[in-house]
């Protein structure tokens, strides 16, 4: 799902190029980092009517791709009809899925309705995979999806979260991969949305990076060689030594992150018809409207949730973030992430070049859970960030099923002073 590389992202005339629609909620795993908490469908989800109307809109709007998501986006009764009308209309149909009913019946169909791309969502090897998505055997059936939808005509991609269980699975994971014929692999890391933020010590925390994207850089340039293009998703980053190869789509390692995307460029349509700049984006703060009430150039054009990144200065940004060198142009780097952690964005403790600019002064920043989530879609607790010695012992748990553990709150818990206390929830 590398649309965004393809786009000019430095024109002023901003209008949603790629967008990211849940079709429905309902799922078929239950996975525990799930930013959308996803199982059940909504109750007033779109109807294939309501659907069809939308794709007439997104085409009138310029849209060039359309990636669909759940849940489960096969789930929903429409799947197909929308996977053609996308195609009618001249915008590029994609999937993200976990896979596990992806059928080979069902590959075919979606190859024959158009569907350009499917990006099927691997986490680790076996143990790992099926224990974060709760789902034994859930690994066997995303690798036979690649499979299935590969031999339909299908271009296969992989998307992966990484976080403190899998993280180790990095190299071995890719070298798997690599034989299943992927043309690209995305990373990025769990942020603490939905049932993640109910389980913090599964999330890396900041100074993780300081390993981890050396890593990352390495093997993308192996990939390179193997015809692979591994990309950093939007919230793994930002301006350490390897920026350029992390960013670039080429071996030239000419690019870097040039901002938060989100109602510039990306808009995200929940399966009820609420629309945000970013389908990750919490829905609680950032929805600007339902496309039921009002259409969808409106929504864009005028709602401000959606523009917030279209309008917003440096003067925005705090802690860290604000006075870094790279402001002007990171501007914090993911949105989603940054209001995860402190109900709002602006400051962004997941950076290479703040982890290693604190690390040369011998201290690293912590990231200790203070109020739990609500327990919504795209919910999130909140944070406070403790700053301490770079040798100091790392007190998150050892063993896997400790580390997707949900933690169990105290009663009536208070936020304690430290970060910024707005809705404490989400």
């Amino acid at each position: 799902m590398s649309m965004l590389r393809r786009l000019d992202v430095t024109r002023p005339d901003h209008h949603p190029a790629y967008v990211v629609w849940e079709l429905t909620l309902r799922c078929d795993q239950p996975c525990t980092h799930c930013g959308s908490r996803a199982g059940t469908q909504r109750p007033d989800e779109l109807s294939t009517e309501e659907a069809l109307d939308v794709v007439r809109q997104l085409r009138e709007m310029r849209a060039r791709e359309v990636v669909l998501i759940g849940g489960e986006a096969y789930l929903h009764p429409g799947f197909l009809d929308i996977i053609r009308a996308l195609k009618e209309a001249g915008i590029r149909p994609g999937l993200t899925t976990g896979g596990r009913g992806m059928t080979e019946a069902l590959a075919r169909q979606v190859a024959e309705a158009g569907l350009y791309a499917a990006s099927v969502s691997i986490d680790g090897l076996e143990p790992t995979h099926d224990l974060m998505r709760a789902a034994p055997g859930s690994f066997a059936s995303a690798t036979a999806a690649l499979g299935f939808l590969s031999a339909a005509g299908v271009r296969v991609a992989v998307n992966t979260n990484f976080n403190r269980l899998n993280q180790a699975d990095l190299e071995p994971l890719y070298e798997h991969l690599k034989g299943l014929g992927p043309r690209a692999w995305q990373l990025q890391i769990t942020a603490p949305l939905g049932r993640a933020a109910d389980r913090p010590a599964l999330l890396l925390q900041p100074w993780d990076l300081l390993d981890l994207l050396p890593r990352i850089a390495a093997l993308k340039q192996r990939a390179f060689a193997d015809g692979i293009t591994l990309m950093p998703g939007n919230n793994l980053g930002y301006f350490g030594p390897e920026e350029g190869i992390l960013r670039s789509p080429g071996p030239d390692a000419s690019d870097h992150w040039r901002g938060c995307m989100a109602g510039r460029y990306v808009m995200g349509i929940e399966s009820n018809g609420a629309v945000k700049g970013c389908p990750s984006l919490q829905t609680a703060h950032y929805v600007g409207g339902n496309l039921r009430e009002r259409p969808l150039r409106d929504l864009w054009d005028n709602a401000p949730p959606l523009a917030f990144t279209r309008t917003r200065t440096v003067e925005d940004l705090w802690g860290f973030c604000r006075t870094c060198p790279f402001a002007s142009t990171c501007m914090a780097g993911c949105s989603f992430t940054a209001h995860a952690l402190f109900g709002r964005p602006g400051n962004n403790p997941y950076c290479h070049y703040r982890a290693r600019t604190l690390a040369k002064q011998g201290v690293r920043e912590r990231l200790v859970p203070q109020a739990p989530a609500p327990g919504r879609p795209f919910d999130h607790g909140l944070f406070d960030l403790v700053v301490e010695p770079l040798d100091a012992p790392d007190p998150r748990p050892p063993t896997p099923r400790m580390l997707v553990k949900r933690l169990k709150w105290p009663e009536a818990r208070t936020p304690q002073a430290g970060g910024p206390r707005t809705d404490p929830t989400g």
